[in-house]
């Protein structure tokens, strides 16, 4: 590594690991970044590692979506529903303004939504609306839901089926840019303010008091003695306290080229027959690329690394699309797919749509500290919850101060005004937010290219650039081209795309490296 390397202590393997810290954390997903980013900025000093990489098991498989929690209201969950739009607002308008954006959503009100059924949508989005002005999110920021007449919701949507449709709901929630980069964005976070936080460093035995690591590169092992353990693991959390027991979800996504669905301009909730209730959101990407979502399937048996979509659910969500969009869609239209597992807390019979995502925290006989369920939106919660009860726990307790991460901003983050103004490429705006001159600088320092050849995409149709991967080398962590295509971006969602970007990722790693 070249002397470029980050001053902020993202690295793979446990080379300088100090002997001692007040917090471990184990797990890198969102609810670990965030733990990390909540001890550290209380002045705790902070040790956090993954197996693997940042995002690289349930965080990086949603919807890309920060939820309201209208689907919770409607399911009765109020507290879950409230927890939900307040954390929404905190991203939104506080912690990652530059990570986040609108995101208009049209119900269409088709031949299959009876009019008992649309007054009962309209009557939702109104309380979703409620909870919007509970937790304080102005409405510049989330606008009032509305009816939509026929010409508007084909205006905004013109390929769906103009048979039957005699107008629309439209409503807004929040989007992110992407999930990787918002858990990458707090790692490196925490990162600046003091954490150490490491890749491919493995927990093989942990009490409340120490653990046990082994570095994934060498093979080495290190004994790391701290005051409290926090387990973040998500869907591997048993593997570390085998009193938690999860009952994971399957939620698998499409990826389809935006041309599969021209001109649509909004995010569509694309009705399921025969249920009053359930959705298929297809969901336009500023990337090209749309997103069909999604299923909620038990996952029983072994944790895989990397979860694969099932045949049976590529086909429901295509089918419920066609049934709504004039377009065909073939199973050729399916560029990419992926799936995510929830980590859902077992708490006795019911299948797992209908358990709760109300986020648990347990502690064990060893001590060791276990977050699990809730959602990404509600992360900085969760961890704020986590941490309290790992200070209330930790032997002879620890002098921690108030939790700030409701009003620290993350790495980049401006009001939205300020990052429009910015006249810098909008990719790298939408993804670093303030940072995007510091990305550019950094790749002009290391590679000693000029300012067109790092911004321009890396290949025909893959819009991520140069900068980005030599960026998430020198300050992110990354080691790999897996790690730079699969999760600092999101190239690897399209496998066809990824193929086309591994030159330029290990350029990206040869130009720091050398």
């Amino acid at each position: 590594m070249s002397t470029h390397a980050s001053p902020t202590r993202i690295a793979p393997g446990l080379a300088g690991v100090p002997e001692e810290v007040d917090v471990v954390v184990v797990g890198l997903g969102v609810t670990g970044a965030g733990v990390a980013l909540d001890a550290v900025s209380r002045g705790l000093s902070v040790l956090a590692v993954d197996a693997h990489d940042l995002a690289f098991g349930t965080s990086r498989w949603s919807s890309k979506l920060v939820h309201g929690g209208l689907r919770y209201l409607a399911n009765g969950q109020v507290g879950v529903a409230h927890e939900s739009a307040v954390e929404r607002g905190v991203l939104m308008e506080s912690t990652a303004p530059h990570l986040t954006r609108p995101m208009a959503t049209v119900l269409p009100l088709t031949s299959s939504v009876g009019r008992a059924q649309a007054g009962l949508v309209h009557a939702g989005l109104l309380a979703g609306d409620g909870l919007r002005r509970a937790a304080g999110t102005a409405a510049d920021t989330l606008p009032r839901p509305r009816r939509l007449t026929r010409t508007e919701v084909l205006q905004m949507a013109p390929a769906l089926r103009p048979e039957g449709l005699r107008g629309g709901l439209l409503s807004w929630d929040g989007q992110l840019e992407d999930d990787a980069r918002l858990v990458t964005t707090i790692a490196r976070t925490a990162a600046g303010l003091g954490a150490h936080v490491r890749t491919r460093a493995r927990v093989l035995s942990a009490t409340g008091t120490q653990v046990v690591l082994r570095d994934g590169l060498t093979g080495a092992t290190a004994r790391v003695a701290c005051r409290a353990v926090v387990n973040a693991a998500g869907v591997w959390a048993g593997d570390l306290d085998e009193q938690v027991r999860l009952r994971p979800s399957r939620g698998t996504h499409l990826v389809l080229r935006a041309e599969a669905l021209p001109g649509l301009s909004v995010s569509v909730f694309a009705p399921v027959p025969g249920h009053t209730n359930r959705f298929v959101l297809v969901l336009p990407q500023a990337d090209g690329t749309v997103y069909v979502g999604l299923t909620d399937e038990p996952a029983p048996g072994p944790v895989p690394d990397v979860p694969v979509p099932t045949e049976p659910e590529i086909g429901f969500l295509l089918d419920v699309v066609a049934a709504a969009f004039s377009r065909p869609l073939h199973r050729t239209d399916v560029v990419g797919a992926f799936a995510g597992l929830r980590p859902l807390l077992d708490a006795g019979d019911g299948s797992t749509a209908d358990l709760s995502r109300r986020h648990a925290v347990l502690t064990g006989r060893s001590g060791v500290v276990t977050v699990v369920g809730g959602k990404l939106t509600t992360y900085r919660r969760m961890a704020q919850d986590a941490l309290d009860v790992a200070l209330a726990t930790a032997p002879g307790g620890l002098d921690a101060g108030p939790c700030r991460t409701r009003e620290l901003p993350l790495l980049g983050a401006a009001p939205r005004p300020e990052l429009a103004a910015l006249e810098l490429p909008p990719r790298l705006v939408r993804r670093y937010g303030t940072d995007a001159a510091l990305v550019l600088h950094i790749a002009r320092e290391v590679t000693g290219l000029g300012a067109d050849e790092l911004i321009a995409p890396v290949a025909p149709g893959v819009p991520t650039a140069l900068a980005e991967l030599v960026f998430g080398v020198t300050h992110e962590g990354a080691h790999d081209v897996g790690d730079l295509l699969d999760r600092r971006t999101r190239v690897g969602l399209v496998p066809a795309d990824r193929a086309l970007a591994v030159p330029a990722a290990e350029r990206a790693l040869a130009l720091v490296a050398g």
